[in-house]
């Protein structure tokens, strides 16, 4: 058996499953007897090949790397993947077109920071045709190089300051044009609690499955998971034995082992990386994804089908974790067992923000009984998740945002409008908008529009301050203020608003549920 089926014993040895070569098929074996004459078939008879199958007259599957052959090679392998999830795939490299580079290159940032190589999007799209054939003839000759990856720190909203890989920009695209390529192996093996980097199961595709999964079951405990340092302290050794459950090719295998191994840049010296995936570098995603499916979802899986009494429920966003349990027992147990595994594949919880609390429609009544207060709270992806009641009395998540976040905000808006004060005000009303309108489509969820209503309010506080500071004989009372915040700012009713999670989850899963 596979170890893409064994989450138990994910060993080191290979899979005896069969090989595929995506799209290719030998030719068999044909000795002609003499040269034909002209005419159908002449050209397979010489070459030793039988004739096509089908009309010889009709147009064959492109040579050239086209888009057209390109996507058709992805289709083959993706339906290769889906019918067995054990099959190995031994030839990926030629699927890596320069049409693939190319479109890999324009679904990348315009305005990202330069990598070590200094060279910005917009250097390299003046040349883009000759440097993507080069890079191309790099790639598939094996004198492609990948660059270290320059090292920034950008602040958390606790004060500490979070490591990210500034990516050289050629790297970027190979590693675009690399991952679109896996995901078409890897989508048909991640499980349903999986919503972290997937197309089509994004940030609020999570929040809903985790919403719906604690109000239609018999949740009363939530362990929130956290894994200390992850992307930081991924197995190298591990991470090449999971992708050799699937993968052959030699060619990609020795790409993804130089992005890890290529180390980073830091105050004009090269580190060379022993462990850990650097954030930022567009292939860090799914690596993630594949490393924790192998040592966290498919043992999760089987946890949940040999050890639980009771319900389960699980959903995992990359590294961020929340498993709700409708025993106490079972979230003892499991927290224990699972701080083993990870033991196994050189990854810790988090001993601080790794919490059991009671959650879910009895834990106000439970906490009633013991004196404990009100239930505890937990955070996910940007939102503070709490028991509340609907007007009927019926139990509901209630969702706001993360009050330590939306201050973090709110000062740097200050921070932001303290140097553009002198900016026309028209300006700074376009910026005020989009910034407010993006913070409501993603924040605007039932049961936070007060929040929103709030912000609104500091951000307006924010702007008339750094108004007035404009000169010393300001004429700005409220009520100009206001007529002035009325043409930029809406209120957040008048933005449209999430559905609700039972609503969207529905629809989306059309009637199935996603935890598997």
């Amino acid at each position: 058996m596979s170890g893409a089926d064994n989450p138990d014993g994910v060993g080191k040895a290979t899979s005896r499953a069969p090989a595929v070569y995506a799209d290719e098929k030998s030719d068999s074996s044909v000795v002609p007897g003499k040269l034909p004459n002209n005419g159908p078939g002449s050209a397979e008879v010489m070459e030793e090949r039988e004739l096509a199958k089908g009309n010889s007259d009709q147009p064959s599957v492109p040579r050239t790397q086209s888009r057209t052959s390109a996507l058709s090679g992805l289709l083959a392998v993706r339906q290769a993947a889906r019918q067995d999830r054990r099959v190995k795939f031994t030839s990926l490299l030629h699927h890596v077109t320069v049409e693939l580079l190319r479109e890999s290159f324009y679904n990348l940032k315009r305005d990202a920071a330069c990598g070590v190589d200094g060279i910005s999007w917009r250097e390299y799209e003046q040349d883009v045709h000759e440097r993507l054939n080069a890079l191309h003839d790099k790639v598939h000759s094996g004198r492609y190089r990948a660059k270290p990856v320059r090292r920034v720190y950008i602040p958390k909203a606790d004060g500490s300051e979070r490591p990210l890989g500034v990516t050289a920009l050629e790297d970027k695209i190979v590693q675009t044009a690399v991952v679109k390529v896996l995901e078409a192996i890897y989508e048909q093996n991640f499980l349903g609690l999986s919503y972290g980097f997937r197309s089509g199961r994004g940030q609020h595709d999570a929040l809903d499955a985790l919403s719906v999964g604690i109000q239609n079951s018999r949740v009363r405990w939530i362990l929130d998971v956290d894994i200390r340092a992850f992307f930081d302290t991924i197995d190298h050794e591990w991470m090449m034995c999971f992708l050799q459950h699937r993968i052959a090719d030699r060619r990609v295998l020795g790409l993804v082992a130089r992005w890890l191994r290529t180390g980073i840049l830091e105050n004009g010296q090269r580190i060379p990386a022993k462990q850990g995936t650097p954030q930022g570098a567009p292939i860090s995603p799914l690596l993630a994804n594949i490393y924790l499916h192998y040592v966290m979802d498919l043992w999760i899986k089987q946890w949940r089908g040999r050890t639980a009494t009771g319900e389960m429920i699980a959903v995992r966003y990359a590294d961020d974790s929340v498993l709700g349990f409708e025993k106490r027992e079972d979230a003892w147990s499991f927290r224990h067992a699972l701080e083993a595994r990870f033991a196994q594949f050189n990854l810790t919880l988090h001993p601080e923000k790794t919490r059991l609390l009671r959650f879910g429609w009895f834990a106000a009544e439970d906490c009633k009984k013991r004196g404990e207060g009100k239930p505890e709270i937990f955070d996910f992806l940007g939102f503070t998740h709490f028991c509340s009641q609907t007007k009927n009395g019926m139990f509901v998540v209630g969702r706001v945002i993360i009050s330590k976040r939306m201050r973090a905000t709110l000062k740097e808006i200050r921070a932001q409008l303290h140097k553009r004060r002198h900016e026309p005000v028209p300006v700074i009303g376009q910026w005020l908008s989009r910034l407010f309108r993006g913070y409501c489509n993603y924040y605007h969820v039932p049961g936070n529009t007060r929040r929103l209503d709030a912000f609104r309010r500091e951000i307006i506080g924010a702007w008339r301050h750094a108004l007035k500071r404009r000169s010393q004989r300001h004429r700005l009372n409220w009520e100009r203020m206001t007529a002035l915040t009325r043409l930029f700012i809406p209120y957040p009713r008048e933005l449209p608003m999430h559905p609700n999670p039972i609503t969207r989850f529905g629809v989306n899963t059309q009637g199935r549920s996603r935890m598997r």
